[in-house]
């Protein structure tokens, strides 16, 4: 901790891992300052507020927050029920931000843009740590400068989607065409009915986001006529997708898994493996899709809409003046890429982690929540609880407490290696470099894959 004592805290991001940040500072007594560029807390929740999530209501709460909020009189909601991501805010990170504690502390509208060191571009060494930070925070009233002695990122992930081309860049017309193509997880069956209602869509992606997307278009095909979709996926083995059924210690998100696997066996929608999208093209006011497969160049459609399942990445941007030590192809924090990495894992092995791993060569700069994994689709919220918890520890000095991790996640019963053909018949409970665990204590928010006809789906891979 640098000797700026009379300076706050900053987190940025007052979702559900920002806001259980705020908590765990304040009860090791330290000042905060919480920023959040949308309008309300949990903006980005807000977004796929339909989405039920995969975990009850026991495993979304942080624990520090839930003691704080049940002093004044919170009751639990039924902790084997399944909220949505709307219930979530509503019934819990609404009343947890105006609880008196943290409502002073809390600012709307309060884009952080850059963050640097007072007087000190990325370059300079000499005093470096001894220099608060100095964060440019942009709202409705214009932009100012604020400092602080310590600073949390959980700003999240959400609102920078993969784009849809295969490359990593946007596909060739994708910007121009932008008004036809969705990205995360659109209302299919509320809000946006009408855009899809009648047309053919086409879905990008091979996680459960993509799954839920497509199966609420196959329930609203039912309604609906001439409603249809396509499925295009860059691989060929689906495993990661239709999951480990009933070997998935999280059952809702087994059952997604299983029930996209129907719809695909069943025909119900068009499949195409192996397809890289290079290009989209306007025919006729409709959409071709162009990709590369092991075939040549193949063209898809033409269809009405698309929706882009792709996941996200994290926006660098706004720390581009701050030493970071990032994993080279993650972008995530480095210490962890080796642990996450979707090349090598695919469930609930990663190890616990704290402040150690989730600092920087900037002192005192920390990265947690999904942003902490970049583009890795296998977070778990309640692994940002205890980043946070660890991180506040560290900042009060109590490095015992920080060090003290304590976290257990959940097998999905099907491990992925290069090179292998694991099923969920075949993946043991264990697979994933240990046995299985005797509780799952997790709520996902990392693909945020969802059900939205009465049944839970957050899943393993976006988040607020």
């Amino acid at each position: 901790m640098n000797k700026h004592n009379d300076l706050p805290v900053a987190v940025i991001g007052a979702g559900p891992v920002g806001l259980a940040a705020a908590v765990h500072l304040l009860r090791q007594g330290l000042p905060v300052k919480l920023y959040e560029a949308g309008g309300d807390i949990a903006t980005n929740l807000r977004d796929w507020g339909h989405v039920r999530i995969f975990t009850p209501w026991r495993y979304c709460v942080d624990r520090a927050a839930r003691e704080l909020l049940e002093e004044h009189a919170w009751n639990m909601p039924d902790p084997e029920a399944f909220p949505t991501a709307n219930e979530l805010v509503d019934l819990y990170l609404e009343p947890l931000a105006k609880l008196p504690e943290l409502a002073p502390v809390i600012e709307t509208g309060a884009r952080i843009v850059g963050i640097s060191r007072w007087g000190a571009d990325k370059v300079r060494s000499r005093g470096r740590e001894a220099r608060p930070f100095m964060l440019v925070v942009e709202t409705a009233n214009g932009t100012r400068r604020e400092g602080a002695r310590a600073v949390i990122d959980a700003s999240g992930t959400w609102q920078s989607p993969n784009p849809l081309g295969a490359g990593g860049l946007a596909a060739e017309g994708e910007m121009e065409f932008a008004d036809r193509i969705a990205y995360g997880i659109p209302d299919i069956l509320g809000r946006d009915r009408s855009v899809y209602a009648g047309r053919t869509t086409l879905v990008a992606g091979s996680g459960h986001s993509a799954a839920n997307a497509l199966l609420d278009l196959a329930r609203l095909a039912d309604a609906e006529p001439g409603t249809a979709s396509i499925w295009t996926a860059r691989g060929t083995d689906l495993v990661r997708i239709y999951g480990g059924g009933d070997a998935d210690q999280l059952p809702a998100r087994g059952e997604l898994g299983a029930d996209a696997r129907e719809l695909a066996e069943s025909g119900r929608v068009t499949l195409v493996t192996g397809f890289a999208t290079v290009a989209i093209r306007d025919e006729g006011g409709r959409l071709i899709v162009e990709g590369e497969t092991e075939d040549g160049l193949r063209r898809i459609g033409p269809v009405d809409r698309i929706i882009a399942a792709t996941g996200q990445r994290p926006d660098l941007t706004l720390t581009r003046e701050l030493r970071l030590d990032l994993d080279p192809w993650l972008e995530s924090v480095k210490a962890l890429g080796p642990l996450i990495d979707p090349n090598e894992h695919s469930c609930g092995d990663v190890p616990p982690h704290g402040h150690r791993e989730l600092s920087h060569p900037e002192a005192d700069f920390y990265t947690v929540g999904i942003k902490s994994y970049g583009r890795a689709p296998t977070f778990l919220l309640l692994t940002g609880y205890e980043q946070v918890r660890s991180v506040a520890a560290a900042l009060a000095g109590d490095t015992a407490s920080a060090d003290a991790m304590r976290l257990v996640l959940p097998e999905t019963g099907v491990c992925v290696v290069p090179g292998s053909l694991a099923s969920a018949e075949s993946a043991s409970d264990g697979c994933c470099g240990g046995p299985a665990p005797q509780e799952v204590d997790a709520c996902c928010v990392a693909d945020v894959e969802a059900k939205t006809a009465g049944k839970s789906g957050c899943g393993c891979g976006v988040a607020a």
